[in-house]
């Protein structure tokens, strides 16, 4: 087998620290950026292995979304814009974690178990976020490109879900669209205008939005867009990075856990705001009440809004498509309710984690999928999207069905298919509200959300925790399970779960029920069980004050 002399001298440049493990989840890797030069090299390294194994282009996006600015971290993207395939993140996790000297026995052992051509050609794409780390991390990134003889295009700046759909494009031979900045924001941007121009008694009011920049890559680029935009939608972009720190009291992380609007951003009362995570894969709404309270529609109230529109104009025109919304055991009871009992569509529960939700979606005609944190798109099948096209262009389709099949083409066209999108999404509400005539107030009373409290658990050990049923119920430690339904039973309308954390010995706890203090409460006991049956550390969990 070769021997890669140009890998092995180009490795000893970006030299791994001895001991530093590391773990590939779904959102890549994530770590302080002083950690990460060694790491991103050996992605540039398996990106290009990747691209030689698939046949095509592979991205890389340099990243630590809504994680702190002195974070950083990587993740690969594969040939359809969608997530890396499982088995291929224990390659990663592999490459990463092995000790300089056997960095190249484990390259070489990758290359054997997946019978990789090495003559055939490897293309990757690469982007990266606004932290000042990502510049020089994004460089190791290309080095291990060329070290292995792949061809690069550097990006620069990108959101991730940009870079997701530039690999989508150059895949697809440009059938998905053109893999470049501009055509992605002509292509959002037309569809978006297309959407919204027959839209009857729309105000400037109605245009006004909001936008929390989360002083990160979203803001960049939202700004480039707006000329395309041609005065549709007019917004005010607070936390653009001028000032601000990445994620510091904005974004929509910050939003969605504290519940409370984002520092440095002006809302009056009833009008939108909405806030981007630091790499733009997530988007919440929000808007204050004349009392002065917050209200935020999540994950959970994006779907449902989506949903119903979709669902509407399917009947317009007469298709039957198979609808399913995708939620995790995090969505509201109040949206899985509202969605199975008035919309009567499909709810699939799968475990947390966006992979999980997108291979859900993939298995019916039109999947919804958002996580309650804001993440997530819709998917069309090829024949959903092919009997939409044949509606538009049969000339004996009625003028009404032929109007409503235009709004779905541009449904699909102002979507990114690939993965969550703040941008995109954004476009894709702000269009369906105009052309409902809807305000936000009107959206957020579709249903009421179930009051809910979200607890962390310290443990020694997070493993001893096992779950079930989409992470709903709790298959170890013996006896907890039980004394979540004992507890549960004291409520109305309650329920509770519990599931390990991906990243740290934590146990995180899920209550609702009819009341604030009634979830509360509920949190505080099962978070009294966990700790006591689980091997909690630290003090008891203290009731919420």
């Amino acid at each position: 087998m070769a021997q890669f002399p140009e890998v092995s001298q180009q490795s000893s440049l970006h030299p791994k620290p001895v001991g530093l493990l590391l773990q590939y989840a779904t959102a890549g890797f994530r770590t302080n950026a002083q950690h990460l030069d060694h790491v991103m090299f050996r992605m540039g390294v398996l990106a290009t292995l990747r691209s030689k194994k698939t046949k095509a282009t592979i991205g890389v996006m340099v990243t630590a979304s809504h994680n702190p600015e002195e974070d950083n971290g990587v993740k690969l993207i594969d040939p359809m814009g969608e997530m890396l395939s499982q088995k291929w993140e224990g390659f990663a996790t592999q490459l990463a974690n092995s000790e300089q000297d056997d960095f190249l026995t484990a390259l070489k052992d990758v290359i054997e178990k997946e019978s990789i051509d090495m003559s055939q050609d490897g293309s990757v794409f690469v982007g990266r976020d606004t932290r000042s780390s990502s510049a020089s991390l994004s460089q190791s990134v290309l080095d291990g490109v060329s070290a292995l003889g792949g061809h690069s295009k550097d990006y620069g700046l990108l959101t991730t879900p940009q870079l997701h759909y530039m690999v989508r494009c150059q895949n697809t031979q440009g059938k998905y669209g053109e893999a470049t900045l501009e055509g992605y924001y002509k292509k959002l941007s037309q569809a978006f205008i297309q959407l919204t121009k027959n839209a009857s008694n729309c105000t400037d009011d109605q245009k006004h939005l909001t936008v929390d920049g989360a002083n990160g890559i979203g803001a960049l680029k939202l700004r480039e867009m707006e000329c395309h935009l041609k005065k549709e939608l007019h917004i005010s972009l607070f936390n653009d990075g001028s000032k601000g720190k990445l994620n510091h009291q904005c974004g929509a992380d910050f939003v969605k856990t504290q519940q409370k609007a984002p520092t440095g951003i002006t809302i009056n009362p009833g009008e939108r705001g909405c806030s981007f995570d630091g790499d733009a894969d997530r988007l919440v709404y929000y808007y204050i009440d004349t009392e002065g309270q917050f209200h935020l529609l999540d994950g959970d109230k994006i779907a449902t809004l989506i949903c119903t529109f979709l669902k509407e104009l399917f009947t317009q025109v007469g298709l039957n498509l198979k609808v399913a919304v995708v939620q995790t055991a995090y969505a509201n009871g109040s949206s899985t309710n509202y969605l199975e009992d008035t919309m009567k569509v499909i709810v699939r529960c799968t475990k947390t984690g966006v992979k999980h939700l997108h291979h859900a979606a993939q298995e019916f005609d039109v999947g919804i999928y958002f996580e309650a944190n804001g993440h997530g798109t819709v998917l069309f099948s090829e024949a959903a999207e092919e009997k939409i096209q044949q509606l538009v262009e049969n000339v004996t389709t009625d003028e009404e069905k032929r109007r409503a099949g235009l709004l779905l083409q541009n449904t699909v066209n102002v979507i990114n298919q690939t993965v969550g999108d703040a941008i995109s999404d954004m476009l894709l509400i702000e269009a369906i509200l105009i052309i409902k005539g809807m305000t936000i107030q009107q959206w957020d009373a579709i249903y009421s959300d179930l009051p809910n409290r979200q607890l962390k658990v310290k443990v020694a050990d997070r493993r001893v925790i096992d779950t079930t049923d989409a992470e709903r119920r709790a298959v170890s430690p013996e006896g907890l399970q039980e004394s979540i339904d004992t507890l549960v039973k004291n409520h109305r309308r309650a329920r509770s779960f519990v599931r390990p954390s991906g990243t740290e010995d934590v146990v995180r706890v899920y209550s609702e029920a009819e009341t604030q203090e009634s979830a509360d409460a509920l949190a505080h006991e099962v978070s009294l069980a966990v700790y006591r049956l689980a091997g909690g550390v630290g003090g008891e969990p203290k009731p919420l004050s």
